[in-house]
């Protein structure tokens, strides 16, 4: 399959059209209008620095239903201590600037570059983009951020300070989007850490089926509030 140019054009190319890695496209912009179009399409942004924007839609996908998240006996009894308290939507920069710096300081390639931050936090501004912070004693241990639209929470970035903190950012994250009753977290990339908490691949025409569906359910725009943490 070729690869897409795109130009000035607020436009892109079926996701089924993708290469067999999952590239779609090159070029365009990080304008939020063209970034919540590729998310309703199933398409998101990962280039380096440096580089042009490309364009992703790789199948099969992975995906996790909110209600599917597998919470460990060690997981729950860290979450039910107390050790950890939660918020959202309470340190976006701060959050997606530490997923930049942590994965750098540790010798990793990353593509949450000056150009992707500043795009995220205009979708944050916008009530689109959101993060779930993990705090521990006053100071940020872990979280992740991602955009939501509709019934679907497109999973972006998690990182961790503290032992354990983005898999219990991430199980707050969960039970408040089945709370809410969200269809589906898209995790992009197969991993072993996600497929270890409930995470699963689906071939690509069936996540696209699914997003379809879910992308046209009642938005939660502006900014979030989680629910009772998992001592109440």
């Amino acid at each position: 399959m070729p690869v897409f140019a795109l130009g000035d054009s607020l436009y892109f190319p079926p996701p089924e059209l993708a290469r067999e890695d999952g590239l779609l496209a090159i070029g365009g912009d990080l304008s939020p209008e063209r970034l919540l179009l590729a998310y309703q399409m199933g398409i998101f942004p990962w280039y380096a620095e440096g580089d042009p924007i490309l364009w992703w839609a790789p199948s099969p996908r992975l995906i996790l239903r909110p209600e599917e998240f597998h919470l460990s006996r060690r997981l729950g009894r860290e979450l039910k201590s107390g050790a950890f308290s939660f918020s959202a939507d309470r340190a976006f920069r701060e959050l997606i600037t530490a997923c930049a710096t942590l994965r750098t300081g540790q010798g990793q390639a990353t593509w949450i570059n000056p150009e992707m931050i500043e795009a995220y936090c205009r979708l944050h501004e916008l009530g689109f983009a959101h993060s779930l912070e993990c705090w521990r004693d006053g100071a940020l241990a872990g979280g992740l951020y991602g955009v939501a639209i509709g019934g679907v929470f497109f999973g972006e970035s998690m990182f961790s300070r503290v032992a354990n903190s983005s898999k219990a950012a991430l199980a707050m994250l969960a039970r408040q989007l089945a709370a809410w009753g969200f269809a589906l977290i898209d995790c992009q990339m197969r991993t072993g850490h996600l497929l270890s908490l409930g995470a699963r691949e689906v071939p690509g025409p069936h996540f696209f089926s699914l997003l379809q569906e879910a992308i046209w359910r009642p938005d939660r725009r502006g900014r979030w509030e989680i629910g009772p943490d998992w001592r109440q």
